[in-house]
């Protein structure tokens, strides 16, 4: 990608954080979090727009509360309606914690119907916001056994095939959400992500492929999620061209343990995600791979932006949430929103020039 330059050097990115661990804030509360910490913008969840009566606050009052607070609004974090919309089929219980009240106990056709809705009155809500990009990942469409891996990997036998009978119900499933999406000129970023319908490169690409090339199958990059032996480096070297988003994670893996053991206490996991500047990953390497990538051309081309966000998504087992947070925002500020240079360093050398 050929960077403008403005006396040689600019920069690209702009730090952001994610609002999904920081639901119990509200809006507001998180929007003043965020300016507090030093981001430049922020991502809110789908749930922080809700006005409390089954609907949306107004795109008015929201680009109101952005402004106010000079905040740019780098898309809406949607992970967990979507779950919900392509999980329902299983009538899994994880669905639940995302669902109103009234819904929780419904027949899982019911909730999935509701999830759809649910989604394209997002997606018109989001475009009315000016937001065209949508963080968010697929739920288990080719059900539990695929979704687990080995051994249950044969997928088929003599009256059926789980790979075949789940790339009819992924396509079936998501058309609506994909023409509406098309429709507004919005991208779906799925996160590749462990348990998901894409939870490694070819899975992704076999999504892209089995929708006849579907533009609006994007994905978030997020290195955090690649430890089970798909690196980042080759998981995004290799999706670049669907990269539309970008967390900012980073995590540790405890030797010795079995990475898919039972162990519902974050402190006693084999991968726990950690401070950003503390953990496997290097950041700075990883916000390089972004800039080859092309995610920032991509990114201004669809939000109409003069910088791309690096959003912050940092958490771990230990350390107070606000402020890990906090100095998550403030390492990749610091860190990762270099000034990119314009030209080689190789062009001053050697002899001086008249």
């Amino acid at each position: 990608m050929k960077v403008p330059k403005e006396d040689g050097e600019m920069k690209l990115f702009h730090a952001s954080v994610e609002g999904a661990q920081h639901g119990a804030k509200g809006l507001d509360g998180f929007l003043s979090f965020a300016k507090k910490a030093g981001a430049a913008g922020c991502q809110p969840t789908n749930f922080m727009l809700e006005d409390g009566k089954g609907g949306f606050h107004s795109a008015d009052e929201i680009k109101q509360m952005f402004a106010e607070r000079e905040m740019k609004l780098d898309g809406v974090s949607a992970h967990c309606p979507f779950w919900v919309h392509t999980t329902a089929w299983t009538g899994s219980k994880t669905v639940r914690p995302f669902l109103p009240a009234n819904m929780a106990n419904e027949a899982p056709e019911a909730i999935e119907a509701w999830a759809e809705d649910y989604i394209l009155r997002l997606l018109d809500h989001c475009a009315e916001l000016g937001v065209r990009v949508v963080p968010m990942f697929w739920g288990v469409a080719f059900g539990w056994e695929v979704a687990t891996g080995y051994p249950w990997g044969f997928w088929k036998g003599a009256d059926y095939d789980l790979i075949a009978e789940g790339d009819q119900r992924f396509v079936d499933k998501t058309s609506n959400i994909r023409d509406k999406a098309s429709q507004l000129g919005i991208v779906l970023a799925h996160e590749v992500h462990p348990g998901t319908a894409a939870m490694c490169v070819n899975d992704f690409v076999h999504l892209v492929e089995i929708c006849d090339g579907d533009d609006v199958l994007g994905v978030n990059a997020d290195p955090s999620h690649c430890w089970e032996g798909e690196s980042w480096v080759d998981r995004f070297a290799l999706l670049a061209a669907r990269i539309y988003g970008v967390h900012m994670k980073n995590y540790t893996r405890r030797t010795g343990l079995p990475l898919r053991c039972m162990e519902p206490d974050w402190k006693g996991r084999p991968m726990q995600f950690t401070a950003l500047d503390r953990g496997d990953i290097d950041l700075v390497r990883y916000t390089e791979l972004m800039i080859n990538a092309g995610y920032r051309g991509r990114y201004l081309e669809l939000m109409g932006a003069d910088t791309a966000p690096l959003v912050v998504e940092a958490e771990g087992a230990f350390e107070d949430l606000d402020a890990i947070s906090a100095r998550g925002i403030q390492f990749v500020r610091d860190n990762c929103c270099f000034e990119v240079a314009g030209e080689s360093f190789e062009k001053g050398m050697g002899a001086e020039k008249a």
